[in-house]
């Protein structure tokens, strides 16, 4: 079946005017057009490509990779409003709809969202939602706490910023666990602090617990290399300084900084600590 919004192996059936035919193993075609047709090709010969519904809203193909595909999640430009709804840029000819009752807020030209693109059932047509939550599922939960996730930053709330776990579940970091610039749309790795009876997730940034001690010593040994192996920061510094030179935490600094005082890998004195050489 070629389902719209997703890539597709085809095979190149046959050659015509407005381009080739495409066919997947139950003979379903579709048109790849000529301005996307490769430069050297022969028919039965196999071709990636992207299908999607064009401006008459006939399935088509292109070789184009786009932004978003069914069931993800991405930041988009907004770059059409309508009285229908908005429109996004997702890389291809025809830009990707999203409906009025799909925006938490009424989108603007020139703005960017994080958006999920959907199968809209009643017309059959790829749409997409700024209404990212209503899109994850914490009913039964398939994370663990300590386990690495992958993380979307979602939005920004008054205990700090719900995040998209792995693309299926809401999790939630703190303020006070965040020590780093992060951005709505940003993706990156995390872990699983807590998981919560009513199955809300609680994400940190570092490894929880004991686990953190060996990312931030590391981290802490970095910049030392980077900075001629001197930094001024020491454990009576400011919970800001140690947060904006080193991105953590007080705490989780005084514990790695003693983890390599203990390994000898560094030296620690009133004006800030300073990296050992190995004969040291």
């Amino acid at each position: 079946m070629l389902r719209i919004g997703e890539y597709h192996v085809l095979t190149i059936d046959r050659e015509t005017e407005p381009g080739l035919f495409l066919r997947d193993d139950d003979g379903n075609d579709v048109l790849l057009p000529n301005k996307y047709i490769p430069e050297q090709f022969e028919l039965e010969d196999e071709i990636r490509v992207f299908v999607y519904l064009d401006h008459e809203e006939r399935p088509v193909a292109t070789t184009l990779n786009p932004l978003i595909k069914l069931d993800e999640f991405a930041m988009l430009k907004c770059v059409e409003v309508t009285d229908f709804g908005a429109f996004l840029d997702w890389g291809l000819e025809k830009h990707l709809f999203v409906p009025f009752k799909e925006q938490v807020y009424p989108m603007t030209i020139g703005s960017r969202y994080l958006v999920f693109c959907y199968l809209d059932l009643e017309t059959d047509r790829l749409v997409a939602s700024s209404k990212v939550h209503a899109f994850l599922d914490n009913s039964e939960l398939t994370v663990e706490p300590f386990e690495e996730v992958d993380l979307i930053i979602s939005n920004k709330t008054d205990l700090g910023y719900n995040v998209i776990v792995n693309e299926i579940h809401l999790g939630l970091i703190y303020k006070d666990d965040i020590f780093q610039q992060v951005n709505i749309g940003d993706r990156m790795k995390g872990f699983v602090k807590k998981t919560r009876p009513d199955g809300k997730i609680d994400i940190t940034l570092q490894r929880p617990g004991y686990r953190s001690i060996e990312p931030n010593a590391q981290l802490i040994l970095d910049e030392l290399e980077r900075n001629n192996g001197y930094l001024p920061v020491t454990d009576k510094s400011d919970p800001k300084e140690i947060q904006r030179m080193l991105e953590m935490s007080k705490k989780s600094f005084k514990r790695a900084a003693g983890t390599l005082y203990k390994q000898r890998r560094i030296e620690i004195k009133d004006d800030g600590i300073y990296l050992l050489n190995d004969q040291d």
